[in-house]
């Protein structure tokens, strides 16, 4: 298979886990959406064009590609997402080892998360 036609199936792939993230409680969204953002500019530009520009996922990608930055909000929803998972996890009564392995794993990210810059201050954020 070519190169290009696998980029466009991840880019879908990762624009429908995107969007499940959109909709479904603890499924990420951002991260799916820039691995989509990232495949479609190898194999679309039609579709790279429309995930940048679409009016609520374009503004994410663009922050993160142009600053290299995670708005306030989606700081915000991530670690409440993830405390969220933790907690359910918790009342579950999922094994004190996994715990131990979310609550590191979780750690890390929320840690990469708030070390970002909040990026451009103003009608473009």
């Amino acid at each position: 298979m070519a190169p290009r036609f696998l980029w466009l199936l991840l880019g879908l792939g990762a624009t429908g886990c995107g969007i499940a993230g959109a909709v479904l409680p603890l499924v990420p969204t951002t991260p799916f959406l820039l691995l989509a953002a990232f495949a479609f500019a190898k194999s679309s530009p039609r579709l790279h064009a429309w995930l940048t520009s679409h009016p609520q996922f374009g503004p994410l990608i663009d922050n993160w590609q142009q600053h290299r930055a995670i708005g306030r909000g989606a700081k915000r929803a991530a670690l409440v997402a993830m405390a969220l998972a933790f907690a359910m996890s918790w009342l579950l009564a999922v094994p004190g080892w996994l715990l131990v392995v979310q609550a590191v794993v979780l750690g890390c990210v929320a840690t990469f998360i708030l070390s970002r810059p909040d990026g451009p201050v103003g009608p473009q954020a």
